[in-house]
C-alpha cells in the first residue's frame, strides 16, 4: 500500500471496496481478486482492498473486534504492540499523571491509541510518511482525532516541552532485518537514554532480548508474557521506576457470553506482576516430586530466584532454570507438572518406557538440551493411546529426561 491507496480506501468508494473485500477475503486470493474486478472495481483499488482485509483478518489476534476498522500496513501490524499490553500500559502512564504524553516512533498507533483512550493527550511522531497516515487513519477511525494527533518528522526534532511523558518505541528493523546494535536504531540509543534525563517520566519499548548491561541506572525494567509468549520489555525510567525488575504475566480469559457495545463477545485479562529490586540465587538441590518450568518473563527479568522462595523450590542446575519442589502450589508464574520417571538421557531406555505406558502423545519441554524436539518425536515411534509431557535437561550437567503429567491439584 501507498499513500494514494491508502487515501483512496478512505474514501466512500474505498469503504465499499472494503467491505466487498471482507465478504471474499480468506480464501483463493486470486477468485477473490477475480470476484472484486467482476463486480466493477479498478484493479488497483480491489488489490489494495483485498490486502487490508487480509490485515485486518490476521489483526484480530492483536486488536481484537477493533480491527476490523483499522487500516494497517504489513511492517506496522508485525511491530504494533497487542492491544492487551498497550491497554495495561495506558493505564499504568495515567495512574500516574501524565496529561500530555509524546509517543515517539508510534508506527501505526497502537500504544498511542491506547493512552488515547484511557484519557491522555497524544502527540504522536513517525518519521515514516505511510506509516504516519496510517496512525492518523487509525485516530479517526477510532473516533479518538482530538485526542490523537500524528506529525510526520523526526522523532530528535519533537518540541518536548509540550508533554509531561514520552513513550518511544524506536524502530529495530531496517529494510525488513532486525537490528541488532542498539545505537543503530532509529531514534539511535543514546537519543532514546537522553530522554530518561529530559522528562521525568519515560517509558521504551525494547525487545525481549535486550541486554541487561543496557539498562539505564535507575530504570525498572519489565518483561511481559501473553498467555505464556514472551512479547515484549519496557524500562520505566525516572519517576515511573517503582522496583529493578518485573515481570508481567497476562492471562486472557476464554470470552464470555456478555457482549461489548460492538456485539462482540467480552475477554477479560489477569494481570500477575512479579517484583524484586535484589540480586539472588535460588538454592540447588535434588531432583524432586515436582518441576516448575517458570514464565519466560520471569526468566528473563531474572527472578527466578523470587519465585523459587515463593514455591519453596530449588534448581537441580544453577544454569537451568527448572524448580523442584515436594508438593505443588498454585502460581501463574510457571507451568507446574508432577514427576513419575527421571532416565540418564537414553533413546532406546525412553522408547521403551513410553512404549510399556502406552504413551501414544508427547509434549516435549527442553532447557539445556540440544536435542531437537520434532525429531525426537519422530524417533520415538509412539503409538499408544495415553499422554505424557517430556522435560529434556540437565541434572549435575549430565542429559537427563523427566517423564511428567499434569500435576493434578493445579
Amino acid at each position: 500500500m501507498d499513500l494514494g491507496q491508502l487515501a483512496q480506501l478512505r474514501t466512500p468508494a474505498g469503504s465499499a471496496a472494503l467491505a466487498a473485500a471482507t465478504e471474499v477475503a480468506g480464501g483463493d486470493p486470486l477468485a477473490a481478486a477475480a470476484a472484486l474486478r467482476s463486480a466493477g472495481l479498478p484493479a488497483d483499488l480491489a488489490a489494495a482492498a483485498l490486502t487490508q482485509a487480509e490485515l485486518r483478518r490476521r489483526a484480530v489476534g492483536k486488536f481484537g473486534p477493533a480491527a476490523a476498522t483499522m487500516f494497517f500496513t504489513r511492517a506496522g501490524l508485525e511491530q504494533a504492540t497487542r492491544q492487551v499490553v498497550a491497554r495495561r500500559r495506558a493505564e499504568r502512564v495515567r495512574t500516574s499523571g501524565v496529561c500530555a504524553l509524546a509517543d515517539l516512533g508510534c508506527g501505526i498507533g497502537a500504544d498511542a491509541l491506547a493512552a488515547a483512550q484511557a484519557g491522555i493527550r497524544v502527540y504522536g511522531v513517525e518519521a515514516d510518511p505511510l506509516t504516519a497516515a496510517t496512525a492518523a487513519a487509525n485516530a479517526e477511525a477510532t473516533g479518538l482525532a482530538e485526542r490523537f494527533t500524528v506529525e510526520h518528522r523526526d522523532a530528535t526534532t519533537f518540541d518536548l516541552s509540550r508533554v509531561d511523558g514520552v513513550f518511544c518505541d524506536p524502530a529495530r528493523r531496517a529494510s525488513g532485518r532486525r537490528i541488532f546494535d542498539p545505537n543503530a536504531y532509529s531514534p539511535p540509543w543514546d537519543f532514546v537514554l537522553s530522554l530518561t534525563e529530559r522528562v521525568p517520566r519515560t517509558v521504551v519499548k525494547v525487545a525481549p532480548g535486550l541486554d541487561h548491561a543496557l539498562i539505564p541506572p535507575g530504570a525498572e525494567a519489565e518483561w511481559v508474557s501473553v498467555n505464556g509468549d514472551l512479547v515484549e520489555a519496557a524500562l520505566w525510567c525516572g519517576e515511573f521506576a517503582t522496583v529493578t525488575r518485573r515481570a508481567t504475566v497476562l492471562r486472557e480469559e476464554p470470552p464470555t457470553d456478555t457482549a461489548g457495545r460492538n456485539g462482540s463477545a467480552t475477554r477479560r485479562t489477569r494481570v500477575h506482576e512479579l517484583t524484586s529490586s535484589r540480586v539472588a540465587e535460588a538454592p540447588v538441590g535434588p531432583v524432586r516430586r515436582y518441576v516448575y518450568d517458570p514464565d519466560p518473563a520471569v526468566v528473563r527479568a531474572h527472578l527466578v530466584a523470587e519465585l523459587a522462595d515463593a514455591l519453596d523450590a530449588t534448581l537441580a542446575d544453577p544454569t537451568i532454570a527448572y524448580l523442584y519442589a515436594d508438593a505443588p502450589t498454585p502460581t501463574p508464574f510457571a507451568r507446574c507438572l508432577e514427576i513419575t520417571d527421571v532416565l540418564p538421557f537414553s533413546l532406546k531406555r525412553l522408547r521403551a518406557l513410553l512404549r510399556e505406558r502406552r504413551v501414544g502423545r508427547v509434549e516435549i519441554r527442553k532447557r539445556g538440551s540440544a536435542l531437537e524436539p520434532e525429531k525426537l518425536r519422530r524417533d520415538l515411534r509412539l503409538s499408544g493411546d495415553q499422554p505424557a509431557s517430556l522435560v529434556l535437561t540437565r541434572v549435575d550437567g549430565a542429559p537427563t529426561v523427566l517423564v511428567c503429567r499434569p500435576a493434578r491439584c493445579l
